[in-house]
């Protein structure tokens, strides 16, 4: 592994310097002025239970542009016809909780949601930067995501799903509401046959960096989430 070593400093390596599988650092902490920091540059942390803090910066990177987002006619009318409800930032511990759970079982191993993730993201999300989306049947909780906003970049952690096209509902929502407030994109970090098929593209890593100057991402700060 020819990643850098990171200590007690705040800063990253230039992303350009990544390993051909996006690895870019291993170490560090998770405290809330590093990711900040962190995603102002392009780079998430995302590692197993155990080992060091890894840090990436893929490329190709995963993205959905509100504008572009596709939704078949099945999912029209199922949405038309459900009494499926969404709301943001109304239960964010629900929402990692079950990010979690459905991901690691009951004992939580097997998952990149540590419990230091999700105190990290828990403490954005009391600071103004982690928000969540949330799906509800009556008063239960059956699909959501969360993700981290600077700037009018949303920066997606993960999602869940408990019923029929939760997920998929709460993701529809989000996009409308980014498409309303101005926001460039959506970041989807890894590539899936399902993001694809809700309309989402890979960029090169150094469009991506593009993407977050336009989407007024200042690296080092100040920060300030436009969600």
């Amino acid at each position: 592994m020819s990643c850098f070593q990171l200590g007690d400093e705040l800063w990253f390596p230039p992303v350009d310097a990544a390993e051909d599988c996006g690895l870019l650092a291993v170490g560090g902490d998770l405290s809330p002025e590093r990711l900040l920091l962190a995603y102002s540059l392009g780079i998430f942390p995302w590692y197993n239970p155990g080992e060091a803090i890894l840090w990436w910066s893929p490329d190709p990177r995963c993205v959905l542009f509100p504008e572009n987002l596709h939704i078949s006619r099945s999912l029209k009318r199922f949405i038309r016809n459900t009494s499926y409800r969404v709301s943001f930032d109304e239960n964010f511990p629900g929402v990692i909780y079950w990010c979690r759970r459905l991901r690691a079982g009951l004992d939580g191993h097997g998952t990149w949601i540590t419990l230091e993730m999700k105190k990290a993201y828990t403490r954005l999300h009391e600071l103004g930067f982690a928000h969540s989306v949330e799906c509800w049947d009556d008063d239960q909780l059956i699909g959501g995501l969360y993700g981290v906003c600077i700037g009018r970049c949303f920066f997606g952690e993960s999602m869940f799903s408990r019923s029929k096209n939760a997920s998929k509902v709460v993701l529809i929502h989000l996009m409308a509401y980014l498409q309303q407030k101005g926001f460039e994109l959506l970041d989807c970090q890894q590539t899936t046959d399902h993001l694809l098929s809700m309309g989402a593209q890979e960029v090169s890593r150094q469009e991506f960096q593009q993407y977050l100057q336009r989407a007024n991402v200042p690296p080092y700060g100040p920060f300030v989430s436009q969600f």
